[in-house]
């Protein structure tokens, strides 16, 4: 599948890493400012495998509407599934339940 090089995925999503690219520690992870967990299961469960966000809400590595590490973006966000037929509808879901929620840094996006 190709990416469209949207940046939906990097407004919407948590992205959550696998345990090689959590080991790595390539990528910027929530509690990298805390203490990097050992266990991966652990890391799970307790949200450390995911990518940091920004203030608003978007991905760290989000640079000017595009992803500043596309040429080595985790699995999670290669395998995003933007092709899928149902993807416009799903991203609505998406966008109306986190204004609801107050989550949505820009409902333009």
């Amino acid at each position: 599948m190709k990416c469209s090089k949207c940046g939906v995925c990097c407004r919407l999503f948590y992205i959550n890493l696998n345990k090689e690219e959590y080991k790595s520690r390539k990528y910027k992870t929530q509690f990298d400012e805390f203490k990097f967990v050992e266990d991966f299961e652990e890391a799970e469960l307790c949200g450390a495998n995911i990518i940091t966000q920004k203030e608003d809400g978007s991905c760290t590595y989000l640079k000017d509407g595009k992803c500043s590490i596309h040429g080595t973006r985790p699995i999670a966000c290669r395998n995003f599934f933007c092709a899928d037929p149902d993807f416009k509808s799903m991203n609505k879901r998406i966008k109306d339940y986190k204004i609801s929620v107050g989550m949505l840094f820009n409902p333009q996006a």
